[in-house]
């Protein structure tokens, strides 16, 4: 049947990436993989009812939620049809029907990951779970297979429009969503024979791994835990500023800067100099198809390269630019052409070519009810995870400016927590280094012998070196360093890595008095080389260290 056909009542072959995860339904260890779980909390003021209607009206309007899936053995292809009943959005006294607080979150682990028999039910489950008239939780769960990042975001968006059209007592003007039959995905055979080989040629010698230098080692025969965690940093909004503003001069969208915080990053850690980074692309180019709720995503690989040793972060966003350019060219060539080409070996279930996924973060960060109820997305307590690493990049409008987010999903099996959290806090010094310094080298340091005759240089030192140690993003010149975050033990390591940057003798109680980035920078106008200190100046330093952790009390 071809797949301009409409009628409900029929079987339509499902997309590529549909037929993919189908497969990797079918494998118990992974199916974890396969399900989409959001957990909403909603606060305020909450009309459950209202609430519940607005999820079934979602529930019922898009056909792709309304689907049942077989495969068809005779043409060897995965169909799907739409003309079955929608499922049902329950509400949970959990109170009245005895959950106790201590059980709640097993009941939404349950709900957010038990399976779905996709032959015979509705990929998507509804629950709200009312705690207490003001505390009601939506537990959402969709199938990969009918539902991507664009529909995921577009169901809470509809929730949320459609509630608060209820209340105001009138109609949502929601369009008539197309059915997802009539989406048309990719080049046509002839097409594809003609683009694939230049897909090919642009990634043709790239590394197909990453090299993680603090990678945990897993031994061959280990069973995949594909149990991941999540850690985030906010940059504030002056440091996000000129970083953007940075980027846009290199013409690079904010997801490109991502690309090249994590690769340069990397790049500053490790060996590897030339990457190959998946990410995600919507198939919503055309505006027809905006409303669908579908599985329409193809996964595009993206090759960003480092020319040699002296490659400044200025050249690094260049190149990721050009990368994401040739990238989007064929966002719609299907991965698995692209993964028999180059990696004809790879078994169809697990990520193809990359284990490391950059994209935005575009899911709404609250649902406004309206009248003081609002719903904001909750952290699952399991992260089922396809990739080994991925990137998230996200940036926020907030009343002092916009505000970048970058957060690391991640695979515990492979990762420490430290380890990622160290990662992040290397992209957030590199970031300043792009705002400020975008022509410093990516993997040479600059000027590693300051000169301290210059006042300037002096100050920039201190500071950039304050910002590493307190892990904060902006100080003032006269700002205390215990005001600032500081404490005694940091400030010994203060005294070290200034030692080490300059190679000049100081004491703890003298930078524990100066107490100021601008103090601090003065005293190394004055200070001596370490030279002969031995035996009396490791003294110095702990006593000096044991009369500033008294004197901070």
């Amino acid at each position: 049947m071809s797949t301009t056909e409409t009628a409900d009542d029929r079987w339509y072959p499902a997309n590529p990436a549909q037929k993919g995860l189908w497969v990797l339904d079918r494998v118990e260890q992974l199916r974890r993989t396969t399900l989409i779980p959001t957990v909403v909390r909603f606060t305020g003021p909450v009309d459950v009812g209202r609430l519940a209607r607005a999820v079934q009206q979602v529930l019922d309007r898009h056909p792709a939620l309304r689907s049942r899936f077989r495969l068809d053995p005779e043409h060897k292809r995965v169909e799907f049809r739409t003309d079955l009943e929608p499922a049902r959005a329950g509400v949970i006294d959990a109170a009245g029907e005895g959950w106790t607080a201590a059980e709640l979150p097993e009941l939404v682990d349950v709900l957010c990951y038990a399976p779905f028999d996709l032959s015979s039910e509705a990929p998507v489950r509804a629950e709200l779970i009312v705690v207490d008239p003001e505390d009601v939780r939506l537990v959402l769960t969709v199938h990969h297979i009918v539902c991507d990042g664009w529909s995921h975001s577009l169901i809470l968006r509809e929730i949320e429009r459609i509630y608060r059209a209820d209340a105001e007592g009138v109609d949502p003007g929601l369009p008539l969503p197309p059915h997802p039959g009539e989406v048309t995905l990719g080049p046509g055979p002839e097409e594809l024979a003609e683009r694939l080989p230049d897909v090919v040629e642009r990634l043709a010698g790239a590394p197909l791994e990453v090299d993680f230098p603090f990678r945990r080692p897993v031994p061959a025969d280990a069973e995949p835990d594909l149990d991941g965690g999540t850690l985030a940093i906010d940059l504030d909004e002056e440091l996000t500023g000129a970083l953007l503003d940075t980027a846009a001069e290199a013409g690079c969208t904010p997801f490109v800067l991502g690309v090249a915080l994590l690769t340069g990053t990397l790049a500053r850690i490790g060996a590897q100099r030339d990457f190959v980074i998946a990410f995600g692309w919507p198939g919503r180019d055309d505006p027809a198809i905006a409303d669908v709720v579908g599985m329409f995503m193809n996964t595009t690989m993206l090759r960003v390269t480092l020319d040699g040793d002296d490659a400044t972060w200025g050249d690094l966003l260049a190149g990721a630019r050009l990368g994401a350019l040739e990238a989007f060219v064929d966002a719609d060539v299907p991965l698995d052409a692209v993964t028999a080409e180059l990696k004809p070996e790879r078994a169809v279930i697990w990520p193809p070519l990359s284990p490391v996924l950059v994209n935005l973060n575009e899911s709404p960060r609250d649902l406004d009810l309206g009248d003081g109820a609002v719903g904001r997305l909750q952290p699952l307590d399991r992260l089922p995870m396809k990739y080994d690493l991925a990137l998230f990049v996200r940036v926020d409008e907030t009343p002092r400016g916009r505000r970048l987010q970058l957060s690391v999903d991640y695979t515990r099996a492979l990762f420490h927590a430290a380890d990622i959290s160290r990662l992040l806090d290397a992209m957030r010094h590199n970031a300043a280094v792009i705002a400020h310094s975008p022509e410093e080298p990516v993997t040479v340091a600059v000027n590693p012998t300051p000169d301290l005759d210059d006042p300037a240089a002096r100050l920039e030192l201190v500071r950039s070196l304050w910002l590493e140690i307190l892990k904060i993003d902006s100080v003032g010149e006269d700002v205390s360093f215990f005001e600032a975050g500081g404490d005694s033990l940091l400030l010994v390591m203060l005294v070290e890595r200034l030692t080490q940057a300059t190679g000049r003798a100081l004491k703890t109680m003298d930078l524990f008095r100066a107490g100021t980035v601008r103090g601090h920078a003065e005293l190394l106008a004055t200070a001596g080389s370490p030279a002969g200190a031995g035996a009396a100046g490791s003294r110095d330093r702990l006593l000096g260290a044991a009369r500033a952790a008294a004197a901070s009390r």
